[in-house]
């Protein structure tokens, strides 16, 4: 009897220490490695616009008088399709689960929108800034985190400039207060040459154009110096 209560105390001591072990590996150890995960998944990574040449495009809002008139509205408003689940786009102005209503935001005081509780960092950018003009809106949204430090868009961005200018467009038709400019000029067209000769005789441009002969010679009109020097002299051979 004492060698079968010795085994038990053996089997059950072994238990024991098999079970401390399972709860230190599946409970002590994750508690050493416990991270914190962030409060918005995903990363923010700025890749420049590259051109043909391999040279590094500059992201600058364009001409609007020109790329509005023809740009995709019907583009702009697929895109806001993932903006609905935080704004709201109807002419009741009613603000969205987590964001303010964008009708009529383009022309619209940053940070004024009534019945929101704003960021800080939109409300400094607001009293910097009196309205949403085109330039403002398509900077905010190539990346709103990066543009206005602090504002609770945790929308990661539009990289492309098309985009942003359709979705822009489609902004614009719901109730924008700003109205479209003018198109730009075209640039002038560039001056000539510099060193080039103005005025210069005709018979010097020819001469120096590729494939041209030896300029000609005109023969000159005789003196009456000369007509005297060439006459035959008197009593000689008369024609």
């Amino acid at each position: 009897m004492a060698n079968s209560g010795l085994t038990f105390n053996k089997f059950a001591g072994a238990g024991l220490v098999t079970a401390f072990t399972i709860a230190v590996l599946t409970v002590g150890v994750p508690m050493l490695f416990e991270r914190t995960p962030p409060a918005h998944p995903g990363y923010l990574v700025a890749v420049p616009l590259v051109t043909a040449s391999g040279t590094e495009a500059p992201d600058v809002p364009p001409d609007w008088g020109t790329v509005l008139p023809t740009a995709d509205v019907a583009a702009g408003e697929a895109k806001t399709a993932a903006c609905k689940s935080c704004h709201n786009f109807d002419p009741s102005g009613a603000n969205g689960a987590v964001g303010p209503g964008l009708y009529g935001v383009v022309g619209r005081k940053p940070g004024s929108h009534p019945a929101f509780a704003y960021s800080s960092g939109m409300e400094a950018f607001g009293a910097a800034h009196p309205i949403w003009t085109f330039d403002e809106i398509y900077n905010f949204l190539k990346g709103p985190q990066a543009y206005i430090n602090g504002t609770k868009m945790t929308y990661l961005g539009l990289k492309s400039p098309q985009d942003r200018i359709n979705v822009i467009a489609y902004l614009h038709t719901l109730g924008s207060t700003l109205p479209i400019p003018a198109a730009k000029p075209n640039p002038p067209v560039a001056a000539a040459a510099k060193g080039a000769v103005t005025g210069a005789p005709a018979t010097a441009a020819s001469a120096s154009a590729p494939g041209a002969g030896p300029p000609k010679s005109t023969p000159a009109t005789p003196t009456p110096a000369t007509q005297a020097a060439t006459a035959p002299a008197n009593g000689g051979p008369k024609p």
